[in-house]
């Protein structure tokens, strides 16, 4: 069994499965998820678990080079916005609609049980050397 890290079994394997600049999405529970992007939904109830958790357990086992936000999330959700701003990495933003568009290209999208508006971020893997 690891002693660190990331437990989940789904997210641990495609953590080691990324290339410099792959994607994956970390998103709220009512994000539409596009056919054929893989889905692995933490979702137990509203708000749990908060995306603002799942973000930082991702981002402290991953390589990230940029994230990509709705620019919606800077009026409608500071929360949100401050945790992926922790991650100190560049930040993009696009319209809500052209960040579900982006979504078509992710590796995988980890729904969360979040339930407060535009707490969705894309994570641009980086690498480590």
């Amino acid at each position: 069994m690891k002693r660190h890290g990331i437990l989940n079994s789904h997210i641990s394997k495609v953590l080691t499965d990324l290339g410099h600049t792959d994607m994956i999405v970390i998103a709220d529970c009512g994000l539409p998820i596009p056919a054929g992007v893989e889905r692995i939904d933490l979702a137990l109830e509203l708000g749990t678990p908060a995306f603002v958790d799942v973000v930082r357990i991702v981002a402290d086992d991953m390589a990230v080079e940029q994230v990509t936000l709705a620019s919606e999330i800077k009026e409608a959700n500071p929360v949100a916005l401050e945790a992926v701003t922790k991650l100190d990495v560049p930040q993009d933003y696009v319209s809500h609609e052209a960040f579900k568009e982006l979504t078509k290209q992710a590796k995988v999208i980890i729904r969360t049980g979040e339930a407060t508006p535009y707490a969705n971020v894309i994570l641009h893997a980086g690498v480590i050397f």
